[in-house]
């Protein structure tokens, strides 16, 4: 007979940002409250975004314009991530940056130079004004050797005019000129989990990850190991559920239903 273990009680918690504590520029019901809830007990916790475009700084002026009062040190970005999962592979290296200045401060930070003569890597990241000539030239340094590292596979991302293409949708097209895959960093691979669990000290057995996403957070948080909670304010509803292969631990409305439980 397979026994079930119970899982132990959150002591950490990591939730997505769009979609679950802001939803088109606006904060969803309760989430200010839960953040405040999050930050007086102590516990810790990290607000993700596969998002490269803006430094935790940038996101964490966003976030207090509409009402939540969160710590710089409380965000974690495919940018960071993606700084940071290079220093361990090839500290000090050099790279061939595409991206803004959330992902060029990043990789700065780390001690990366970033050029285009013979650089360790290309490293692609999200940007509103993709350019043909840096294209052109991330395609010949990986055809001359170059490393291919992309900070998150989303195809599509978001403007008040519609879907934009994003960092998936030109590492596709890096990877047909090139026939070279880039390795994503960002959900849902479980390295982002993983870092952000390093970076607050805490366990995959006591933590908790909260996404509007069965594809990228719930995925991503299962992978590693997490308790899942699908909130049902942002792109997944209850029955896309059902279109996977895995479920989430736990399906609630907003976040706003978990502020007793912290």
């Amino acid at each position: 007979m397979l026994r079930v273990r119970e899982r132990k009680p959150i002591e950490s918690w990591l939730t997505d940002m769009d979609g679950v504590l802001v939803h088109e520029g606006e904060p969803v019901p309760g989430a200010p409250e839960f953040v405040n809830r999050l930050r007086s007990s102590g516990k810790p916790f990290l607000i993700l975004t596969n998002n490269s475009i803006y430094t935790a700084r940038d996101l964490q002026a966003r976030l207090r314009r509409i009402g939540f009062d969160v710590p710089e040190s409380a965000i974690w970005t495919s940018a960071l991530a993606t700084a940071q999962f290079l220093d361990t592979q090839r500290p000090g290296g050099t790279a061939y940056v595409i991206g803004e200045a959330g992902l060029t401060t990043a990789m700065h930070e780390v001690g990366y130079i970033l050029t285009d003569t013979e650089p360790d890597y290309v490293v692609l990241g999200e940007t509103r004004t993709y350019s043909f000539e840096a294209i052109t030239t991330a395609i010949r340094l990986i055809n001359d050797g170059a490393r291919f590292i992309c900070t998150n596979p989303d195809a599509t991302g978001p403007s008040n005019e519609g879907a934009l293409p994003a960092c998936g949708a030109v590492a596709a097209l890096i990877s047909k000129a090139t026939g070279i895959e880039p390795y994503f960093i960002g959900k849902p691979n479980p390295m982002m989990m993983r870092s952000a669990l390093n970076s607050i000290d805490a366990h995959s057995e006591t933590t908790a990850m909260i996404g509007d996403r069965m594809d990228t957070d719930v995925l991503c948080g299962l992978e590693a190991g997490l308790e899942t909670i699908l909130v049902l304010s942002g792109i997944s509803s209850a029955s896309d559920v059902e279109r996977y292969p895995y479920r989430p631990s736990r399906i609630i409305p907003s976040v706003a239903h978990l502020i007793d439980e912290v």
